[in-house]
């Protein structure tokens, strides 16, 4: 493949927009004023009935390619009739098929039509593509690059690392020109798969702490230590309610809080999930204590965190291997002056120093999740010092602005020449 001095991309994502991804959207908007041209291209339409207020910003076009196949049958038979004339389709479908008998299910069809469609709509002006995750996303845009002869590279961050094959992310580490990934564990991991373990480069979302600088002072939160009904101590968690999040951990851990604790949990977040959770807590005698906000916009996530005494998200990770990254969550809560409690997994240690910027406990452990609530609910003192020591920490550390001059850095590489 020929390599470009690329200021033009096609940034391949799985939906767009979408309110659990504000990170990408972030990452889109910042990279547009640094002055790169992007056209974004969705394989599937949106689903969110709220947008981040990034998501309005953001200038680059979007192009949605068939989401099911059926749906766009000429569009779709256009792409594979221009395929086959281009010089790369070849080896993209000995590719794909090698990946398809591994691997035999309808949605390695479905990506590889996608890749077609993309193939062949994608500008010549366009050199370069980047996918947001290496699974489906990064399988599109690799057999798309295939196909064209151009460049692409790729963000990793948590699902889409962990619930694949390890021989489908060494083989696209070996086609791809790099990777970035956001946590430590996530790039040991990656590199020990790679060929050339130099691909694989950690870079940390980070927040673009611009957007916080009106409300980065939590001047409401209370001094309370539990012992008053009239004030209760405010709990809050954002995030979608699936297994990973371990919300049903959460709510065990709060119905064993001592009967004269007082305490209230607000929970912000859609999922799946909700209406088993809501049934965990009648059953446990705790429902009336939770208050469930269901999806909200940004700016009312805010006013919420700053409102809060205590963030918890009890993280964990499942069965087929799926676990959070590094919660952008975490550090949005941290921005606001509120104390977070959550468990060790993925990159949340790096970004939570236990009991000096922040409270970490195992995942899964309700005994150690029951123990600590009781802690920090009870030691108003305690919350204040850790939420000031993580939003030190969190505005010192994990500025966007760092992750963006890398992945900048990135695309204005010049190089038939050092391939």
């Amino acid at each position: 493949m020929e390599h470009f001095l690329s200021r033009s991309i096609a940034l391949v994502l799985k939906g767009y927009p979408r309110l659990s991804e504000t990170f990408i959207a972030q990452e889109i908007r910042q990279l547009e004023r640094r002055g790169l041209d992007i056209t974004l291209v969705s394989l599937r339409h949106p689903t969110d009935s709220h947008v981040h207020p990034i998501h309005r910003e953001i200038e680059a076009p979007v192009v949605y390619l068939p989401e099911y196949l059926h749906q766009e049958p000429l569009r779709v038979l256009k792409g594979i009739i221009r395929s086959l004339g281009q010089p790369g389709f070849g080896r993209a479908f000995k590719v794909w098929f090698k990946d398809l008998k591994r691997d035999f299910n309808r949605n390695r069809i479905r990506r590889f039509g996608q890749a077609m469609v993309l193939a062949t709509e994608l500008p010549e002006t366009i050199p370069h593509l980047y996918a947001h995750f290496i699974h489906t996303p990064g399988s599109v845009t690799r057999y798309a690059a295939l196909i064209k002869q151009i460049s692409w590279s790729a963000s990793a961050h948590a699902k889409d690392i962990w619930t694949i094959p390890q021989w489908e992310i060494a083989e696209k580490l070996q086609d791809l020109d790099w990777l970035v990934t956001c946590t430590a564990a996530n790039t040991d991991y990656l590199k020990s798969l790679a060929i050339d373990p130099d691909k694989v480069e950690l870079v940390y979302h980070g927040l673009d702490f611009d957007r916080f600088d009106d409300s980065c002072n939590n001047d409401e939160q209370t001094d309370s230590s539990g012992d008053n009904s009239e004030n209760p101590v405010e709990l809050i968690s954002v995030g979608r309610a699936v297994a990973k999040k371990g919300y049903d951990h959460l709510l065990n851990a709060l119905s064993r809080l001592p009967q004269d604790m007082h305490w209230r949990f607000t929970h912000i977040g859609g999922g799946e999930l909700l209406p088993k959770l809501k049934e965990q807590a009648q059953q446990l005698g705790i429902e009336d204590r939770i208050h469930w906000l269901g999806a909200l916009p940004q700016e009312q996530v805010i006013s919420h965190y700053r409102n809060t005494d205590l963030f918890v998200l009890a993280s964990k990770i499942i069965g087929d291997g799926d676990r959070d990254g590094l919660p952008n969550v975490l550090m949005e809560a941290q921005s606001q002056k509120l104390c977070c409690l959550s468990t060790r997994i993925s990159g949340i240690p790096e970004l939570i120093v236990d009991q000096q910027t922040g409270w970490l406990v195992d995942e899964k452990n309700e005994q150690q999740l029951q123990q600590a609530l009781e802690k920090l609910i009870s030691d108003p003192q305690l919350r204040s010092r850790l939420a000031e020591a993580g939003f030190q920490r969190v505005r010192d550390q994990f500025s966007v602005s760092r992750g963006i001059d890398i992945l900048m850095d990135k695309f204005q590489q010049q190089s038939p020449d050092d391939r």
